[in-house]
This record gives C-alpha cells, sequence and structure tokens, in this order.
C-alpha cells in the first residue's frame, strides 16, 4: 500500500505542477482572471494532497487499513474537487457546458476532509509511550 500511496502522490504532484504551468502560460490570455484564481485553486489543492499522500504513505504510525481508507478518500476527493474546478473554470472554452458538475466540488471537497478526519482519529487512537 505505502508504494502506491506514494506513487500516486508523485503522480498527483507532477500533474499538479503541469496544470498550474499550463495555467499560468497557456489559459492566461484566454480565462477571466477569476476563472483562472478558480483553476489555480484547484491546482493548489491537488498539490496539498499529493503532499498529503507523501506523508501518508511514510507514515509508519498508521495501519494499512487506515492508509488505504485515506488514500482512496483523497484520490477520488482530488479527482471530484480539482477536476470539477478544472472544468468550471474553463467552461467558457468549451461548447459543453460544464455547470452541471458544480455539485461535484463539495462532494470532492468532503472526501478530502473525511481522509484528514480518518487519519487523525487513527492519530487519537495511538497509545501513549
Amino acid at each position: 500500500m505505502n508504494r502506491n500511496v506514494l506513487i500516486w502522490g508523485a503522480v498527483l504532484g507532477v500533474i499538479a505542477i503541469i496544470l498550474g504551468a499550463f495555467a499560468a502560460h497557456g489559459l492566461k490570455p484566454h480565462l477571466s482572471i477569476e476563472n483562472l484564481q478558480t483553476f489555480e485553486t484547484g491546482v493548489k489543492y491537488q498539490m496539498y494532497h499529493a503532499l498529503f499522500l507523501l506523508f501518508l504513505g511514510s507514515l509508519p504510525v498508521a495501519s494499512e487499513k487506515v492508509k488505504r481508507i485515506c488514500f482512496y478518500l483523497t484520490l477520488f476527493g482530488v479527482v471530484f474537487f480539482s477536476g470539477s474546478i478544472y472544468l468550471l473554470a474553463t467552461n467558457s472554452l468549451t461548447s459543453y457546458d460544464f455547470n452541471v458538475l458544480g455539485p461535484v466540488t463539495p462532494v470532492g471537497g468532503s472526501l478530502m476532509i473525511s481522509a484528514w478526519i480518518v487519519l487523525l482519529i487513527s492519530f487519537f487512537k495511538l497509545k501513549k509511550k
């Protein structure tokens, strides 16, 4: 599990950097300042959670079960949250109306929050030394 968590953390990090550079250089002339900032919010949260996965995969005190739960909550959370934000922010560049995805964004955010809560609960369950 640690290997998968670390690999996906690195993959999400690489993609976040690529998308951030793409937004700064490729999308800047085509999006409003507001939509560009929205896109960058998706990039930031993706990067935060890429780092979270790298931390999680390196954490010796978390059980495999906790790591697995946090991994899937984080992965789906990033896809729903950041993915929907990317599509909503670039909605004006396509002929498809991605506004239908608006309700997906808070679901993704809730999944990412849940991953942090699961990890926090596991820390409270650790025995004091």
